[in-house]
């Protein structure tokens, strides 16, 4: 027995060196259930998170603050939206530190049931009409535990592509987690649009929303059968093999990382402020400033989410050979120019301009996401590599997500919708900044 391990622990060293692809055994066929665990995980994990911000730009003002007025009661909804990426931060430190010590697959797992459970558990909360004030609470309490969840969930599936992967491929199958995100935006949009289309507004709004939380309970089923069939990380076994796991991975990367950290985090906060400015701003903006319908508007965003996949995935399998950080330089610089024509689009109120609108944001987007699979997880060590890549992943969420729904309201409704476009320009250049300061990764090893 021992000698077989022994064996295997050898075989799965040479595959952390970039050798062979795949689990122990090295074949096509183990990369392609990697690449499809990593995959439908943070389609199934993104899919419960975008659905809370279809749900907050459309309707969970009314159902849980229709105290307010109009404008307070979509900042209350914002708020508790924002309540997610304050907890993503905590998710990550403390799926990261199991992570980085006791593997990546179970801790995968664990990350699916809470953010879907969660998520479901939205669906069945009832309204402020019924529960009063215990509703907008319980709302805020699952809303955190959503997040929890979902700061343990992107750096375990990026991992699992990337520490498969052989060398020259990494950005690859890194490029089919990052996809996860615009699968599930897809997804969650297109449940929306089809409830919108066949139910009538009272339906929609007193039971018609709480449809696509319910299905999680059914995704999370899903989800949890494919990734209990993968193995554990040949980078990972090494590291246990020699036994160099961390004892805290966080105040290791804090102590011998932050450079890397602060600016990965800096990377990514245009990529979050364009999604989320693009699409649950921009929904808001749409339907409750411009008049622009539900139904339009839901239906032009699924066609965006196109526009976020070839993004997503054109500079992913392009960065093996021109560099990760060549093209998210690339997608900061667009994302400066789309900024400023993003709201003059959107105000002409023609369907096929603001389609053009959110989807040149969102494949700027997709364009800087992309590469971030690899890039992120090869700024920091194999030990280490769970906690780093993820707190600076979840980081640049809290500064690029988490306010700009919030900063955008404000702004729009003080100085005009122009200003919202200078603002995502702005993220723009604090990124191409930080990735400026970082190195290429791409010919790095991983163990």
């Amino acid at each position: 027995m021992h000698s077989e391990t022994t064996a295997t622990s050898k075989q799965q060293v040479r595959d952390a060196d970039g050798d062979p692809a795949g689990d122990a055994d090295g074949s096509t066929e183990s990369m392609r259930r990697v690449a499809v665990a990593s995959f439908i995980g943070t389609a199934i994990e993104f899919y419960d998170f975008y659905i809370y911000g279809t749900a907050a730009a459309l309707v969970l003002n009314e159902a849980f603050f229709p105290t307010l007025d109009p404008v307070n009661a979509t900042l209350a909804s914002f708020s508790t939206y924002a309540v997610a990426f304050a907890a993503r931060p905590i998710g990550s430190v403390i799926f990261g530190h199991f992570g980085d010590r006791v593997g990546r697959k179970s801790v995968l797992v664990a990350s699916l049931l809470l953010m879907g459970l969660s998520t479901a558990l939205v669906g069945l909360l009832p309204g402020y009409g019924t529960w009063g004030i215990w509703a907008p609470l319980l709302l805020i309490l699952l809303r955190f535990l959503q997040g929890i969840g979902l700061g343990g969930e992107w750096g375990g599936a990026a991992l699992l592509a990337v520490e498969h992967a052989p060398k020259k491929k990494r950005g690859m199958y890194a490029a089919f987690p990052q996809l996860g995100p615009s699968v599930g935006f897809f997804a969650a949009t297109g449940v929306f649009w089809l409830l919108s289309s066949v139910l009538s507004d009272d339906a929609f709004r007193s039971w018609g929303w709480r449809v696509p939380f319910l299905l999680s309970f059914l995704l999370v089923g899903v989800g949890l059968f494919v990734r209990l069939r993968i193995s554990e990380t040949p980078v990972f076994a090494k590291v246990m093999a020699a036994q160099e796991a961390s004892k805290v991975p966080t105040l290791d990367v804090l102590r011998r990382h932050p450079r890397e950290l602060l600016l990965g985090a800096g990377g990514m906060v245009v990529a979050y402020g364009l999604f989320y400015t693009a699409t649950t701003y921009c929904l808001s903006y749409a339907t409750g400033t411009l008049h622009i319908s539900r139904n339009t508007m839901l239906g032009l965003s699924l066609v965006a989410c196109l526009f976020l996949a070839a993004g997503t995935w054109l500079a992913a399998t392009r960065s093996d050979g021109a560099g990760r950080r060549r093209l998210v330089l690339a997608g900061s610089a667009l994302a400066v120019v789309w900024g400023l024509v993003l709201f003059p689009l959107l105000d002409t109120e023609q369907p096929v301009l603001v389609a053009l609108a959110i989807g040149g944001a969102l494949f700027c987007m997709g364009v800087v996401y992309g590469p971030m699979g690899a890039y992120l997880p090869e700024l920091f060590g194999a030990n280490v590599r769970y906690s780093g890549a993820s707190l600076a992943y979840n980081l640049g969420g809290v500064l690029g997500g988490a306010v700009s729904p919030l900063v955008a309201t404000r702004l729009q409704s003080a100085f005009g919708s122009s200003s919202v476009g200078w603002y995502v320009s702005a993220m723009a250049v604090v990124s191409l900044l930080c990735v400026l300061a970082l190195p290429e990764t791409r010919d790095r090893e991983l163990a």
